[in-house]
């Protein structure tokens, strides 16, 4: 046989085989032919058409020179396919050993994926995924087949609490991240939803003014109020103009992500600090009051604040009235507000003062019972020289107040406290708290005044001392103390008297000493000012005075028979006199 390049085409065409084709016909036909084979690349995806389907296999053409079988199974999420669908296959061997083309639906969909996560990512374009479960930190989205991970960060704006809500539904997210090394795609709602947000934050600061009203969702609790977001721009509800009612905590009386309607109090010049109030939404409370309500007029409430210096009473949520301390009791004497009431108590109260247009009112809780100072029996009762037992409430310099009942108060003056006793300072006689037994010295009822005194009790014993403590008599006192005008002597039974230091020299020389129990002779003596003055040197110079000069001495008889003594001054002591014992009968009588 001859070679094929000595190959004759006209001779085997007037053989019969290729006749009536020329040349130029015969290219023709050859490049027709060539055109409809694709030149295919391994390892990439391409849109072919299915032109059988068997029990196991799908047959793909894809204009190669052979056809692909690509597994039924691996079409499962397109549902029901048949001849002439067009879909999209990877091509992983263009001729295995067989000499069939190998085509994967499966490999074709991760790359497709990617590409397209690829392009989303490039592009700043939105992708619909489904949440198919939780995971730590965050949520899994299926994309394109893929699985992104969005972290619980980037689902919203506001904090989530619950990200089980979200599993199961669909949700649009942009790609902010891909890690190839690990096919890691990271995904993000909030962005779409602060594109959002900025649209709407850009129009509600445009349009804020004072005075609007705008809804709100709560996003964070404090103890002074609530934050409010309102579409992009946060506000600041206090915790004054959430209600005209008094509330100790916000959660009171909202709680978090609840929508509310709020108005516009105030905002800086850029807008940044927003003040919000909802209690503005409502009228005031004072504007419904009644028109009956008037000074004298009795109400009931609750105890919503206990100070120091008072309570306040709610008549209605935005309506409360102050209780001073002073309008609680009768008593003069100031207590503890919390000695009355506490928070939560429901009582009644007297209104006092009342400014509806300051929304100022005073109560009081006193006024529901008697003055005691306007009772019929008052002038009776605490008569003079009637005797009555009291508190001592108060002491001062000059005396001390004491509570006979609650509203009724007396003064007992220091010099009232004892006949015989100097005392300087209430204090050394009584505390506050003790009870004391008085006698009411004088009363004044329009001025509301009681003087009393606990002296009066007994007889005044200067009369008796009168006659006890003569000028010249002489009595064995004891020194209390000494300074560098004199000393203070103790006389019998209490009494005090005083001797300056020239009256303190003794016989030998020396001077009387602190604790020394000695004679002294009174010297002076005033029942008004109840004063002794004594003196321990007249005790001796005295005598000497009146010493006589020694008469001449019979004979057989010694000088000093013959002295005459001097005449012994008059001593007395208590117990020798009748009357002071009769005063020491009624004075131990008085104590029992």
């Amino acid at each position: 046989m001859s070679k094929k390049e000595d190959f004759n085409w006209e001779d085997f065409e007037t053989r019969g085989f290729g006749e009536g084709y020329s040349k130029e016909q015969k290219a023709q036909m050859e490049a027709m032919y060539t055109g409809t084979l694709t030149e295919i690349t391994e390892k990439e995806v391409i849109k072919g058409t299915v032109v059988g389907i068997t029990e196991k296999d799908v047959i793909i053409n894809i204009g190669f020179k052979s056809d692909g079988l690509v597994p039924l199974s691996e079409f499962r999420e397109l549902g029901e396919i048949k001849v002439g669908d067009s879909v999209e296959v990877f091509i992983e061997e263009q001729e295995n050993a067989l000499g069939q083309l190998i085509l994967s639906r499966k490999k074709a969909k991760i790359v497709r994926a990617w590409q397209d996560i690829e392009g989303a990512l490039e592009n700043d374009s939105v992708i619909e995924g489904l949440v198919k479960r939780r995971t730590k930190g965050g949520l899994i989205v299926d994309i394109y087949g893929v699985e992104a991970f969005l972290p619980g960060s980037q689902i919203d704006v506001k904090p989530i609490r619950d990200f089980d809500i979200y599993v199961g539904k669909k949700m649009e997210v942009k790609v902010v991240k891909i890690n190839h090394a690990n096919d890691n795609v990271v995904v993000s709602h909030k962005i779409l939803i602060e594109k959002d947000l900025e649209k709407q934050k850009a129009e509600i600061l445009n349009n804020l003014e004072k005075g609007q009203v705008l809804e709100g969702v709560i996003k964070n609790m404090t103890n002074f109020g609530v934050f409010i977001d309102l579409g992009g721009v946060d506000g600041l509800l206090h915790i004054t103009d959430i209600s005209w009612g008094r509330i100790n905590h916000p959660e009171e009386v909202l709680q978090l992500d609840q929508k509310v309607q709020v108005v516009v109090l105030d905002f800086d010049d850029d807008k940044r600090r927003i003040s919000l109030g909802m209690k503005q939404l409502t009228s005031h409370p004072w504007d419904s009051l009644a028109s009956s309500l008037e000074i004298g007029s009795r109400v009931k409430g609750k105890i919503v604040n206990v100070a120091d210096y008072g309570a306040f009473l709610e008549l209605a949520p935005g309506v409360e009235g102050l209780i001073h301390v002073s309008e609680m009791s009768w008593s003069q004497h100031l207590r503890n507000p919390a000695d009355f009431v506490k928070v939560g108590d429901e009582i009644e109260a007297v209104v006092l003062t009342l400014d509806k247009d300051d929304r100022k009112m005073s109560l009081g809780i006193k006024q529901l019972t008697e003055d005691p100072w306007t009772k019929q029996d008052m002038r009776t009762k605490y008569a003079v020289t009637t005797k009555h037992k009291g508190v001592v409430r108060n002491l001062t310099n000059f005396g001390l107040f004491l509570e006979l009942e609650e509203g009724i108060d007396g003064l007992v003056h220091v010099s009232d406290l004892s006949w015989t006793k100097k005392i300087k300072h209430p204090s050394e006689f009584v505390k506050v708290g003790d009870e004391l037994a008085v006698a009411v010295l004088e009363l004044d009822v329009e001025n509301r005044r009681l003087a009393l005194g606990h002296k009066q009790l007994e007889e005044n014993p200067w009369d008796t001392f009168e006659t006890v403590f003569p000028i010249g008599s002489i009595h064995k006192c004891t020194v209390n103390s000494k300074n560098d005008k004199g000393a203070v002597l103790e006389l019998p039974y209490g009494l005090e008297g005083f001797a300056t230091v020239k009256n303190l020299d003794k016989e030998d020389g020396t001077q009387v000493e602190v604790g020394d129990a000695l004679d002294f002779k009174v010297t002076e003596f005033s029942k008004d000012d109840k004063r002794i003055v004594l003196s321990h040197t007249a005790t001796f110079k005295e005598e000497a005075k009146h010493a006589k000069k020694p008469a001449a001495a019979p004979a057989g008889k010694k000088k000093e028979e013959t002295v005459e003594m001097p005449a012994q001054s008059e001593k007395s002591t208590l117990g020798d006199l009748d009357a002071l014992a009769e005063l020491k009968e009624k004075m131990e009588g008085g104590k029992k």
